[in-house]
């Protein structure tokens, strides 16, 4: 049907004319720069091939965000100042483009054809630029500013989730979660320690059976585990909110409970922290930070009430990283248990160093990009990194829709299950969460497994393993897709600007506590067209199919902080248990005896949905190894 002149929608390139030349010019290194880790479609068209099968298409066109051009009918140019604040001028006649670089004022076709070789598209005449440029101003941008109207103005992504919906499973076949809870293990004969130092190193088993027996009170866990949160929270720079008030009223609530003869199972009356992106109503989440440490979000994440049901009980909220990015925050940086001259690592840096530290008997962080992998393996952590959409993230602070994850850090692999039965499920809030339909891994037999190790794998494991039954063979995970790690980079800095464009704009990015993090990454992301956000997705189907078929045994062992496995593993919505398996001299030991040590780990991979076969294997090894066991320095040489 022909659209009328005046009504007609902008051709499909016009989606590439979302920025000004000035700040092409000024961003030119920040747009060639490489991805800050590491170095880094089907054909046919139509929706089924643009997704890739992986997105669910609700709602078009997928999110971006880039700068707007003006709406005024009078031909405007720029002039660049410092820090991309942008001088409208009229002009009539446009500048050659060989005075571009004099930073005079340009008319807009010329600083237009300037700017698409940003965006890979200089192939446009001058009649098909002015084209774009007036079809720019009269759909385009008054459709952004309207959109960010709607669901921009609040940054954290907390509202209006995208209706692009990632869906990890490789089953064909929705399912439901057929049993409620686990079977656990019960611990027997469990007596009750002479001193706080070893309380605070017992597992949750270990713990509940105290808390059931009543050789011990939640109350008394509480005094013990916020003593320790004050003395080394400090030191570690690991702490950013206590909860001691919440925390005593949910003790005694669990402690009358228990009296009235009311068990709510094994983490009844455990004390736990959270990472400080995820809100608890009356208590500041500060993403870490400065511009939003005096936050306060009015509701109940899923996951916190998930845990306040299975009567745990909050004691503090941990660091992390500014705005979810590395260890970094706006009260300091967060310090490795193991040693303290090293930093944790990762985002979830104060999750890892309160557990690594025996501060809280277990915490709960996310993962986007290497968030737990990372700490868990620099802190000497076990640590699961489930599949994607296992827990809703209602009430958390969003990077990425089709790549955040919560998960535990725990003492044990066991300790991981109890906590993933209690916290995994489906909230209307998050669409991309799942009713995902695990076994019991306390229940399932490895020796009918066959486990594959790459290269990178511990061997210790493998031999372990290979001697509980199971089948280790030596695997390597094929694929043909080389942009792996740009892929990760484009979705998760794409999303993240969508989620904080209002932060930007504001300026809020110069007040940023690591200047080369997040306002590198976010000014680079403003020069993604949206073409290219959704051939990115396309490649990511790509890949999905092709590990899928490459994934010929049940798991397989492997190195955690391997940059390309982190990005394919949660481009994939891969499960992963870091597990500890041993320790290795520092490299610049201090003067005399000391026991600070680097940790070493290695991961037990799953396909998606398939977290209790990760679990499972973990479990059997810690059991007959104590690399997991093992207490920190902390502060001591």
């Amino acid at each position: 049907m022909r659209i009328p002149r005046g009504r007609r929608r902008p051709p499909p390139s016009l989606h590439l004319l979302l920025l000004f030349a000035a700040l092409c010019f000024a961003a030119l290194k920040t747009a060639a720069a490489a991805p800050r880790t590491g170095g880094t479609g089907e054909g046919g068209g139509g929706l089924a091939s643009v997704t890739g099968s992986i997105m669910t298409w609700a709602a078009w066109p997928p999110k971006c965000a880039w700068l707007s051009l003006p709406t005024s009918g009078k031909s405007h140019s720029y002039t660049l100042v410092s820090k991309y604040h942008k001088i409208w001028k009229d002009t009539k006649d446009a500048i050659p483009a060989k005075d571009i670089s004099r930073k005079e004022p340009v008319g807009g076709v010329i600083a237009l054809k300037e700017s698409m070789k940003y965006f890979d598209a200089d192939f446009f005449n001058d009649s098909k630029l002015r084209e774009m440029e007036n079809g720019a101003k009269e759909f385009n941008v008054p459709a952004f500013r309207e959109n960010r109207r709607l669901v921009a103005i609040k940054d954290g992504g907390l509202h209006d989730p995208s209706l692009l919906v990632f869906q990890s499973s490789w089953s064909s076949k929705s399912k439901v979660k057929e049993s409620e809870t686990f079977d656990y293990p019960q611990a027997s004969m469990i007596q009750r320690p002479s001193n706080d130092e070893d309380i605070a190193f017992m597992s949750i088993i270990e713990l509940g059976e105290l808390i059931r027996t009543k050789k011990i009170t939640s109350r008394e866990l509480t005094d013990v585990f916020l003593r320790r949160l004050k003395r080394y929270g400090a030191v570690l720079e690991s702490v950013i909110t206590y909860t001691e008030d919440l925390a005593y009223k949910q003790a005694k609530e669990a402690d009358d409970l228990l009296e009235q003869g009311k068990y709510l199972g094994p983490l009844h009356g455990i004390p736990y922290g959270l990472k400080d992106i995820i809100a608890v109503p009356q208590y500041n989440t500060t993403w870490g930070s400065k511009t939003f440490k005096n936050q306060v979000i009015d509701m109940e994440a899923f996951v916190y009430k998930r845990l306040k049901s299975a009567g745990a009980v909050l004691v503090a909220k941990l660091v992390t990283g500014s705005l979810a990015y590395d260890d970094i925050w706006f009260g300091g940086r967060t310090r490795n248990p193991w040693n303290i001259e090293e930093f944790s690592t990762g985002s979830s840096a104060g999750p890892t160093a309160s557990t690594s530290a025996g501060m809280v008997p277990f915490a709960i962080g996310s993962e986007t990009a290497g968030s737990i992998t990372y700490p868990a393996a620099r802190c000497g952590v076990t640590a699961l990194r489930p599949s994607f959409g296992t827990i809703a993230r209602t009430g958390v602070m969003s990077l990425s829709e089709s790549l955040d994850k919560l998960g535990p850090f725990c003492r044990s692999a066991t300790d991981c299950a109890i906590v993933l039965d209690a916290i995994r499920g489906a909230d209307a809030g998050d669409p991309s969460s799942r009713e995902i339909a695990l076994e019991d891994p306390f229940h399932v037999d490895i020796t009918k497994f066959t486990v594959g190790y790459l290269d990178s794998a511990e061997m210790e494991v493998v031999k372990v393993l290979s001697a509980k039954g199971a089948k280790l063979v030596p695997f390597k995970l094929n694929y043909t897709v080389e942009s792996v790690q740009s892929i990760l980079n484009i979705t998760m800095d794409v999303d993240m600007l969508a989620h904080f464009d209002n932060w930007q704009r504001e300026g809020h990015d110069d007040e940023y506590e690591a200047q080369d993090q997040w306002p590198v990454e976010l000014r680079r992301a403003r020069l993604v067209p949206a073409v290219d956000y959704v051939q990115a997705q396309r490649a990511r189907g790509r890949l999905i199919r092709e590990v899928q078929e490459s994934f010929t045994v049940d798991a397989f062992i492997g190195n955690v902080t391997d940059w390309e496995l982190v990005c394919l593993g949660n481009l994939v919505g891969l499960p992963i248990v870091v597990v500890p398996t041993g320790f290795k001299s520092i490299e610049h030991p201090p003067k005399g005896n000391t026991r600070r040590r680097t940790t070493v780990t290695t991961g037990i991979y799953a396909p998606p949905d398939h977290d209790h076969i990760a679990l499972a294997l973990a479990m059997a090894y810690q059991s007959v190894t104590d690399h997991h066991k093992q207490r920190p320095p902390i502060d001591a040489n």
